[in-house]
């Protein structure tokens, strides 16, 4: 488990930013995250797709990966944050921009998933839209967003190796530590 002291460190944020892999539980968590603070839960993924018309993929395949990277930025430069965990796409760590503004909001939190149990939730689903060259393996993607979600974290939290309530109550603690725990 990796944690610093957070930038910018505010009392009581009113904002919760879930970074990962595909496959990391970033919406599973951020769910069950937002039941536990009585914040609300908004998956970018899904406004990806309302503002675009199309499914992730769909994205990838008609317009390029690329096209998808600058509607993941675009979708957290454009979202109100207040009040709100934010399951993040798993390409916002490219933005300077959105991860700025991501901190400006509040903590930001990597769930860390080891590749082999990455290969084993997304392995045998269709294909998820993920924002990298097409031609891009599982190992690779891991390999190159591993370090940005480790710079760009707050704190990080194993969500391969423990259930999804588990994971929150790791948050969860480590907010009450930092004195920074959401809420009214």
């Amino acid at each position: 488990m990796m944690t610093r002291p957070m930038r910018g460190r505010m009392q009581r944020p009113q904002t919760i930013s879930l970074i990962g892999m595909p496959g990391a539980g970033k919406s599973t968590v951020g769910r069950l995250l937002a039941q536990r603070t009585g914040l609300e839960f908004v998956d970018s993924d899904q406004l990806i797709e309302a503002r675009a018309g199309a499914g992730l993929q769909t994205i990838v395949d008609s317009r390029g990966f690329m096209a998808l990277r600058a509607l993941d930025e675009q979708v957290v430069l454009d979202l109100p944050l207040r009040g709100r965990v934010v399951a993040t796409g798993g390409s916002v760590i490219y933005s300077r921009r959105a991860l700025q503004r991501l901190h400006s909001a509040g903590p930001v939190i990597w769930l860390r998933v080891p590749l082999e149990t990455l290969r084993a939730r997304i392995g045998t689903a269709p294909p998820r839209g993920i924002a990298n060259p097409p031609d891009s393996s599982l190992e690779q993607i891991h390999a190159e967003r591993e370090p940005l979600c480790a710079e760009a974290a707050d704190f990080s939290v194993d969500a391969g190796g423990q259930d999804p309530g588990a994971v929150v109550d790791a948050i969860l603690a480590w907010l009450d530590a930092s004195q920074t725990r959401p809420g009214p």
